[in-house]
């Protein structure tokens, strides 16, 4: 099922509330798919998916590489699934580094320190799931 990026039914937010790991998926060189647990924040006033990661993570080097930096972020809790699509960006710009790592932290927990952070940020475009 297709949902409205800019406003989730209230499961699905609930869903997202929940403490998940999620998948993203990008693409090697070769055109193959490479997939890797994350965990993720969902901003739906800004429509962004944010995740942190480290500057020579495979995914980070597929993103600024690729000829496409399409992506797909995947929650799975037993028959419940929510999926992000769209364009992923990677930045080491402070602030924007700053703002998922405080994302994460709510989410999450906090996390160790790295020099070579980097966050990926994903202009949603589409949601699919069923929450």
């Amino acid at each position: 099922m297709s949902l409205n990026p800019a406003a989730l039914p209230a499961e699905a937010a609930t869903f997202l509330g929940e403490r998940h790991l999620a998948t993203l998926t990008t693409m090697r060189r070769d055109g193959t798919s490479h997939v890797t647990p994350v965990g993720f924040t969902y901003d739906p006033a800004s429509r962004l998916v944010r995740m942190i990661s480290f500057a020579s993570a495979q995914k980070v080097r597929n993103l600024q590489r690729g000829s496409t930096r399409r992506v797909a972020v995947c929650q799975v809790d037993g028959g419940r699934w929510l999926t992000f699509e769209g364009d992923a960006l990677v930045t080491d710009d402070p602030v924007r580094v700053a703002e998922a790592v405080r994302r994460y932290t709510e989410r999450y927990r906090p996390p160790g320190p790295r020099p070579d952070r980097v966050a990926i940020e994903v202009s949603v475009e589409r949601i699919l799931g069923r929450a």
